[in-house]
C-alpha cells in the first residue's frame, strides 16, 4: 500500500513535471539513502539528465505558446516516466505488482498531464505572460511539496494528489464548456447575414 500510494503521488506529479519528480526522488535517495526510493533514480547520470531537461522545461514552461508546444512533446514522456517510476517502486515484486504500480503511475501521470496541457491552452488565451509564469511556478512548488511529502507520508500525499487531480479535471471540464460556448457564439455571429441585410437596393 505504501508503494501504491507513492506511485500515485509521483504519477500525478510526473504528469505536471516529470523531470522535477526524478530530481526530488533521486536527491532524496542520495542524501537520505531512503529504502522506499529506487536506487536507480539516485544515479548521477540520471540526475544529470533530469537536471538538464528540467532546466529546459523551467524556461519553456513560462513562455506563452511555447509551453503548449512543450506539453505536446511531453504527452508521451510524462506518462512514461510515471509508469517507469511505478515499476521501479515495485522493486523485486511479482509481475502483477509491477503491472499495477506501472499502470497507476502512468495512468495518473497521463490524467494530470492532460489537465495541465488543457489549462495552459486556456491560459494562453490571455494576452499577458504573467499568468504563464505564475502557473509554472505554482506547478513546480506543488510538485516539489507533494513528492517530498510523499516520501515520508505516502498515503496522505496520495490523498492530496487525488484531490488536486480531481480538482484539475473539474476545472478543465468547466473551461472546456466555456470555450465551447464562446466558440458557438463566435460562429453564430460570423455566420451568413440575415435576409435582406446587406442586400442591394
Amino acid at each position: 500500500m505504501e508503494s501504491l500510494a507513492l506511485a500515485f503521488s509521483s504519477g500525478w506529479a510526473s504528469g505536471v513535471n516529470a523531470y522535477l519528480v526524478v530530481l526530488v526522488l533521486g536527491i532524496a535517495d542520495r542524501v537520505g539513502g531512503l529504502a522506499q526510493v529506487p536506487d536507480a533514480l539516485g544515479r548521477w547520470d540520471v540526475l544529470g539528465v533530469a537536471a538538464l531537461l528540467y532546466s529546459m522545461e523551467f524556461v519553456a514552461d513560462k513562455v506563452p505558446y511555447l509551453d503548449s508546444t512543450w506539453d505536446a512533446i511531453s504527452t508521451a514522456i510524462r506518462p512514461t516516466v510515471g509508469a517507469v517510476i511505478g515499476v521501479l517502486l515495485s522493486g523485486d515484486a511479482r509481475t502483477l505488482d509491477q503491472a499495477v504500480l506501472g499502470t497507476v503511475g502512468g495512468g495518473t501521470a497521463l490524467l494530470s498531464h492532460l489537465t495541465k496541457a488543457g489549462g495552459r491552452l486556456a491560459i494562453n488565451s490571455s494576452p499577458e505572460p504573467v499568468s504563464n509564469v505564475l502557473a509554472s511556478i505554482t506547478e513546480d512548488v506543488a510538485v516539489l511539496a507533494v513528492v517530498w511529502f510523499a516520501i515520508e507520508h505516502p498515503r496522505a500525499a496520495a490523498a492530496i494528489s487525488a484531490v488536486l487531480l480531481a480538482g484539475g479535471l473539474v476545472v478543465l471540464y468547466l473551461v472546456a464548456r466555456l470555450v465551447r460556448r464562446g466558440w458557438r457564439r463566435w460562429a453564430s455571429r460570423s455566420g451568413p447575414p440575415a435576409d435582406g441585410v446587406g442586400a442591394a437596393p
